[in-house]
Parts: C-alpha cells; sequence; structure tokens
C-alpha cells in the first residue's frame, strides 16, 4: 500500500504520505524516549523496592500513561516524603 501511494499518487500527495510517516516516526521516538528516561527515573529514585516495582508494572502494561504519569504524580510525592 505505501509503495502504491508513492508511486500512482500525485507528488503533493506523496508529499503528506511521507510527511505522516515521518511525523509517526518522531513521534514514536519521542514516547520511547519517554518511557526510558521514566524507567531510568524509577530505578534511580529513593522510592522503595516495593513502589519501583508497581511503578514499573504499570509502565509496562501502559507505557505512555505510566510514564506520563510518573513525572506528574511519582516523583512529586517521592520529593514530598523525603
Amino acid at each position: 500500500m505505501l509503495f502504491t501511494a508513492l508511486t500512482t499518487n500525485s507528488p503533493a500527495e506523496t508529499t503528506l504520505v511521507v510527511l505522516a510517516m515521518v511525523g509517526t516516526l518522531a513521534a514514536a521516538v519521542v514516547v520511547i524516549g519517554l518511557i526510558i528516561a521514566a524507567l531510568i527515573s524509577i530505578l534511580g529514585s529513593r522510592v522503595s523496592g516495593g513502589m519501583k516495582v508497581v511503578w514499573i508494572i504499570f509502565i509496562i502494561c501502559a507505557p505512555l500513561i505510566g510514564a506520563l504519569l510518573w513525572f506528574l504524580i511519582g516523583r512529586r510525592q517521592v520529593s514530598f516524603t523525603s
């Protein structure tokens, strides 16, 4: 389908397809980077061992939401309790 879209469409349509692919790839790289950063942050935090496991499992089950919640809520709770 992609090859067909790149060969049979007008140059404007081909450009849109390529831009959509690049945008999707960029978004995927950002999400993967966010997940990796969250995992590194969890492992280096002062959260107890059990809570680290809970956060890691949460990120494995819901990667984007889990990583975002770690940075919005989890790290803040560590700061308040320290």
